[in-house]
């Protein structure tokens, strides 16, 4: 009897070893710095998670920590699922300054007029770019967001003469430094603290999507919303990363690799894209109540002759890091015309 214990014990074992490639389930841990509300959670983050559920037979789900519940500050996010206290994040890589040099080639003035086409092309540009800069985790998708708006306290913004002794929040180092050329002071901050900001009167404005209203209020804090001419490319957009730890990827089971592999890349890019494109549809509802105009072409035309010098700045900057910066400017446009025609 007791060999007999023992040798169902021991194929016990042998089962149970065997199971994890066929029915291993996996938790993975989501952090991201918006509320669990935001248009970002809702019409991109949790879906994302359902599909994965879905196609994974629920065996591989996400637990959600959104507004920064697993602890640190937005800037820390990459950091996260890099050393593992989150397995995926969804970040913007410009909230650390100059980390990630090559990504910024979508963050210059003027680059992007379709988010959907402009991820798209984030997405393969970050193929022949960014590999070695993102070497520490497994990007799952690269894109951007839809126009930035202006959203002012106080009053409107028709031309660059109105910016003039303004204090605004952007969101990367090249819209700070635009921000700085058309004649106001940037204030940089990660968007959870731009409510409290505003409210304070720290800063006078801040320019973010509209797609970001709701998560900090912005239509009960900003009275003017001023947009530019919808026709041009939008006077700045920021680049964001849907990355996952490598470790707890390369551990997965061939067929939950798979899943991982089929709901990432360029194609989930550009669907994200998409999607802040409707984000940005109903957050403008939201604003309806307030004072809201266009910045026309016109007056466009003399803000592209300083994002063309910013531009020429940053390509020089880059080739002083060893990068091309030529080469990297002339991939980025070639790229987003590409995907903008494939539409």
């Amino acid at each position: 009897m007791k060999l007999l214990r023992q040798a169902l014990a021991a194929g016990g074992l042998l089962a149970a070893a065997a199971l994890p490639a066929q029915a291993q389930e996996v938790t993975l841990k989501l952090h991201f710095h918006l509320p669990i509300t935001s248009f970002a959670s809702t019409l991109f983050i949790q879906p994302w998670c359902e599909k994965i559920a879905r196609e994974s037979t629920n065996r591989m789900k996400c637990q959600i920590y959104p507004s920064m519940q697993l602890g640190g500050t937005p800037p820390q996010l990459f950091d996260q699922v890099r050393d593992g206290v989150a397995d995926v994040v969804w970040t913007l890589p410009g909230y650390t300054a100059g980390r990630f040099p090559s990504l910024e080639a979508f963050e210059l003035p003027f680059m992007m007029q379709s988010p959907e086409a402009t991820s798209r092309a984030l997405w393969d540009y970050m193929q022949l770019h960014g590999q070695s800069e993102f070497k520490d985790v497994k990007p799952l998708a690269f894109h951007v967001h839809g126009d930035g708006v202006f959203h002012m306290a106080a009053k409107p913004i028709r031309t660059m003469a109105d910016l003039r002794g303004l204090k605004l929040r952007a969101p990367t180092r090249q819209t700070n430094k635009f921000i700085a050329m058309l004649g106001a002071t940037p204030v940089s901050m990660p968007v959870p603290q731009v409510g409290d900001a505003l409210a304070k009167g720290v800063i006078d404005g801040a320019v973010v999507p509209y797609e970001v209203v709701p998560s900090v209020k912005l239509q009960e804090l900003a009275k003017f919303h001023s947009e530019t001419d919808p026709a041009e490319p939008a006077f700045y957009t920021s680049t964001f990363v849907f990355a996952m730890n490598k470790a707890k990827y390369e551990a997965l089971p061939a067929d939950l690799k798979k899943v991982i592999d089929n709901n990432s890349g360029q194609a989930l890019s550009g669907q994200i894209g998409k999607a802040f494109l409707q984000a940005d549809i109903e957050g403008k509802k939201l604003t309806t109540r307030n004072t809201t105009n266009v910045i026309p072409a016109a007056e466009l035309a003399n803000w592209k002759l300083l994002g063309n010098k910013l531009s020429a700045d940053w390509s020089k900057e880059m080739d002083g890091k060893g990068l091309n910066g030529t080469k990297l400017l002339e991939d980025a446009k070639a790229l987003i015309a590409k995907q903008a025609a494939a539409r």
